[in-house]
């Protein structure tokens, strides 16, 4: 580890301020010329963490069918904690992301704070965490504006903040980059942009993706459940049978993955989106918006639902009636958006995985950390699911969510009352110009 750390001093110092930037320019693109295939230093190497029992009930098991079971066991049991979480509700299910949003910014920082702790550069860590802090504040700050509305106008220090929002924000932000500029140190001043960088990319992966999440979760849960389900079941599938049937190397980032493995999770993904779905969209709890009653200062999960969720009948095209035999189905709609969800699980998803392989390859470790025996890291197990939910959040903005009355009426009370008579008598105009609002008026009296 000191041949290391010595090592890397060597590699990434900067040259001293003395010898002028000309030679500093020189020196730095030889630096860097240099360390293409260098690798990083100092990188700590994650131990075993297999809980002791596992490892004497299976230690007459060779290493291949032992990780097997331990990542099969392990795997298990983090469905059924999915599962409680589900049966918790909405808020449980928000602070769970917030929860693994943290883990994964503190795994993904702890590796550059490793690579180059030999530095003791000031403030780093600090700083990341105060950038994690501000970067929450504006978009949970939003996101409370948008689903608490009524909850916000009724109090006056929340009403301030809201309206101030963005402001605050930046101010917040703005200190921290002034406290960045101040902590400075001769010498170090390139590894400390790059770490500054590195911070801020970790932000833009993880926070903005872990907040669309909980976006997704507002539209219902089945939006939450059933994009993760597909996630979970690809890559459970995929090494299944990349385990048993797996010959053909699919990727050299993942020497592991197989084409058989691919393909077959690929399949398996989209009938096991399907069923879910199936099953999901009969019941109100996982299909209505996550709303929030006034009366009661609750969540609450219930609606009538849309036709998303109304079993519809299907006329089959004519090369599917003559190998079925059936002329029609009775489907509900989401299970056919839940093929491209499903699909995209299957064939993007797994980018997500490879692009954290080449990023542990490119520092030379094997997973992010050892928290889960088997597994690695939180980010091991979510580098797939932050794809996935922006691809989610894309999909509902674009094939699904419609203009939203309650967003629209939030816009009008914050209107001046002068413009919101304007608006009135505009919108009356057009009702009574389409013949509606004597319509209206009658069947109210």
């Amino acid at each position: 580890m000191t041949e290391l750390r010595h090592r890397g001093a060597t590699d990434a110092d900067p040259p001293s301020e003395d010898k002028g930037s000309e030679s500093e320019l020189k020196d730095g693109a030889s630096d860097s010329d240099s360390k293409v295939d260098s690798g990083p230093p100092g990188v700590p190497v994650t131990s075993d963490d297999t809980p002791e029992v596992l490892n004497k009930a299976l230690s007459g098991l060779s290493s291949r069918w032992r990780n097997w079971w331990v990542r099969g066991i392990l795997t298990m049991a983090m469905i059924s904690f999915f599962f409680f979480i589900i049966y918790m509700g909405p808020i449980v299910l928000m602070m769970i992301v917030l929860c693994v949003q943290i883990k994964c910014f503190q795994e993904i920082i702890h590796i550059g704070y490793s690579v180059y702790h030999s530095y003791h550069l000031p403030w780093f860590r600090s700083l990341s965490w105060y950038f994690l802090l501000c970067v929450n504040y504006f978009f949970y700050g939003e996101t409370v504006t948008d689903y608490f509305f009524s909850l916000v106008q009724r109090e006056e220090p929340l009403r301030i903040l809201s309206k101030y929002h963005r402001f605050i924000s930046f101010a917040l932000y703005l200190t921290g980059f002034c406290m960045f500029v101040l902590s400075l140190v001769k010498k170090h001043y390139r590894l400390q942009f790059y770490m500054f960088g590195w911070t801020h990319v970790t932000l833009l992966i993880v926070v903005t993706q872990s907040h669309l999440i909980i976006h997704n979760l507002f539209e219902g849960m089945i939006w939450f459940i059933v994009p993760i389900s597909c996630v979970i079941c690809n890559d459970i599938m995929a090494y299944m049978f990349g385990f048993f049937f797996g010959r053909t190397p699919l990727i050299k980032l993942s020497p592991k993955k197989t084409w058989e493995g691919f393909i077959g999770g690929f399949f398996a993904t989209v009938v096991f989106g399907i069923l879910l779905s199936y099953v999901m969209a009969g019941y109100r709890y996982f299909v209505c918006p996550v709303e929030f009653n006034n009366d009661t200062n609750r969540f609450q999960v219930d609606c009538e639902p849309s036709e998303l969720f109304q079993l519809t009948d299907y006329v089959l095209p004519a090369f599917l009636e003559s190998f079925t035999g059936w002329t029609t189905v009775r489907l509900y709609p989401f299970q056919i958006h839940s093929v491209a969800l499903s699909a995209f699980a299957s064939i993007m998803g797994p980018f997500g995985g490879f692009f954290a392989s080449g990023f542990k390859r490119a520092f030379k470790i094997k997973d992010f950390a050892n928290t889960i025996p088997g597994h690695g890291g939180i980010m091991d197990r979510f580098d797939c699911q932050y794809l996935m939910a922006t691809f989610v959040n894309v999909y509902i903005a674009s094939f699904i969510r419609g203009p939203n009355p309650s967003k629209v009426i939030q816009q009008l009370l914050a209107l001046r009352p002068d413009q919101q008579l304007y608006i009135f008598n505009s919108l009356k105009t057009h009702l009574t110009e389409r013949g509606l609002l004597p319509a209206l008026e009658r069947a109210a009296a």
